[in-house]
This record gives structure tokens, C-alpha cells and sequence, in this order.
């Protein structure tokens, strides 16, 4: 297993080498020692989670505020056009996006360390995405940007077939920026708000 860096510092590719016969593969998922090896501590790990999407779904843009919340996220069947945005205030890629396709080809996953929004549409009819979570979930610590939010400018490849009533509700990239705009992080300004 091998792993690349991104544009987004803190953002990593892990690539599988699948072994493949006529049997079908055997693919490596997960290797402790090749993440320490780039800085991320495995047991810190919580939960495994897995969602299910047709086509043209779209899921996303989520984050955490408080702790935040580190994932490893991969497609384990079918494909999706992955995205992951840079929601760092003091990051000099704060509001950048990159876009990645994920699939159970390839089999590459992305770390997607605290302080960025992730989302993605499934490219085909069914694709199962698996994420390994740092923190247990929180639905109080969510943060959402509209998938369509027009600042962010992002192309989804296929039609938006559909979006949950959360998603559709999601303010924009212009409200987060207001919600961070106090200095420090997300973490930061959180921890301030429940001192008050």
C-alpha cells in the first residue's frame, strides 16, 4: 500500500495494490503501519460506518464542529466522484476543493483529517462507501454546505437524481465562513460559544 499526498495539507491517498486472479482480488483495506508511518495514530479509530447510494445521489457537504472528526472513506462498491473541502480558516487552501473518484477498481481511499467537508455523488447504480471514523458521531457537532452552494462552484458529473431534506436544508459556504470567521478554528470558536 502506498500513499500520496494532495493539494490539501493533511489530505492523503492510499492506494492498494490489489492481487488479482482468476478467482477474483484480494485487496489489503487497512494497514496500521503504513498510516503511523505518515503520522495518523490507528487506534484513535472508533467507528466503521457504511452507506448505501443510487445513482446521481448526492451526499454531502458534511463536517464537525468541537473536536472535529477525522475519516478514511472508501468506495467499496461501484463508484463516486468524491469531495473534500478545505474548511481551515487559517489553511492557505481554505475554501479549495478536490474532486476524486473512488471506486472498487482502484480501491484508493482518502484521509480526510478535522476541519474539512466531505460529500459525494455515486457514478454508478448502487455504490456502497465505507468510512472509518475517529469520533463517535455527534449529530449536534454537524455543519453542512449545500452541495449546489454557488460560491463553492462545484460540477457534480451526473444529474442529482437525489439529496435528503438535511442536505437540501444546508446553509451556505458563505454562512460557514461567517460561523469561522471568529479567530482560531471550528474547535476554537465552539469550545469559546459553551464557555459563554
Amino acid at each position: 500500500m502506498m500513499v500520496r499526498r494532495t493539494e490539501l495539507e493533511g489530505v492523503l491517498l492510499f492506494e492498494p495494490t490489489p492481487h488479482r486472479d482468476t478467482r477474483g482480488f484480494f485487496s489489503r483495506t487497512f494497514d496500521a503501519a503504513v498510516a503511523e508511518s505518515v503520522g495518523l495514530q490507528p487506534a484513535t479509530f472508533r467507528q466503521d460506518s457504511q452507506s448505501r447510494s443510487h445513482r446521481g445521489v448526492v451526499r454531502g457537504l458534511h463536517g464537525r464542529q468541537g473536536s472535529g472528526e477525522g475519516k478514511l472513506v472508501r468506495c467499496s462498491f461501484g463508484a463516486v466522484h468524491d469531495i473534500v473541502v478545505d474548511a481551515r480558516p487559517q489553511s492557505p487552501t481554505f475554501g479549495r476543493w478536490i474532486a476524486l473518484r473512488l471506486d472498487d477498481q482502484d480501491m484508493v481511499h482518502v484521509y480526510i483529517p478535522h476541519g474539512f467537508l466531505h460529500g459525494f455523488q455515486a457514478l454508478s447504480d448502487v455504490a456502497d462507501v465505507c468510512y472509518r471514523i475517529d469520533q463517535e458521531h455527534d449529530p449536534a457537532a454537524d455543519v453542512g454546505v449545500r452541495y449546489d452552494d454557488a460560491e463553492l462552484d462545484i460540477p457534480w458529473p451526473v444529474d442529482v437524481r437525489d439529496v435528503s431534506e438535511r442536505d437540501r436544508q444546508a446553509g451556505s459556504w458563505s454562512d460557514l465562513r461567517e460561523l469561522l470567521s471568529c479567530p482560531g478554528n471550528m474547535t476554537d470558536h465552539v469550545e469559546r460559544t459553551r464557555v459563554r
